[in-house]
């Protein structure tokens, strides 16, 4: 199994903290309005998932999800969930730290993306 999304052991520790100080949360990649494309990080129930909204994967416990138009332009690529110092995007919860979540990405290889295309 190939995962589409992954973590930096800094995005791991700082998920954690977040869900120390505010209880579950999920992540929704951004799709570029208004923050740009930031990984945006809910308390869980405080942002609607679609049927149009597709779950990439698990970083830790939190589920990680992207809307199905903007997953065909990152099909091709594992998205790595990086945290870094700055304040996140304005409707974000991590726009209330002084760390947030950045979004990294790597072409998968002609056979990763060919176990990729057989797990949709």
């Amino acid at each position: 199994m190939v995962k589409l999304v992954t973590a930096t052991n800094e995005a791991l520790s700082f998920l954690d903290n977040l869900i120390k100080a505010h209880g579950p949360v999920l992540l929704y990649q951004s799709g570029g309005c208004c923050d740009g494309s930031a990984p945006m990080c809910y308390i869980e129930g405080d942002f609607r998932i679609g049927e149009a909204d597709k779950l990439l994967g698990m970083i830790g416990d939190t589920p990680f999800y992207m809307h199905v138009s903007q997953y065909e332009y990152w099909k091709h690529t594992q998205l790595i969930i990086d945290a870094v110092p700055g304040r996140g995007a304005e409707f974000s919860l991590d726009s209330i730290e002084d760390t947030h979540f950045i979004m990294e990405s790597r072409v998968f290889t002609d056979e990763e993306y060919e176990i990729v295309k057989n797990q949709r």
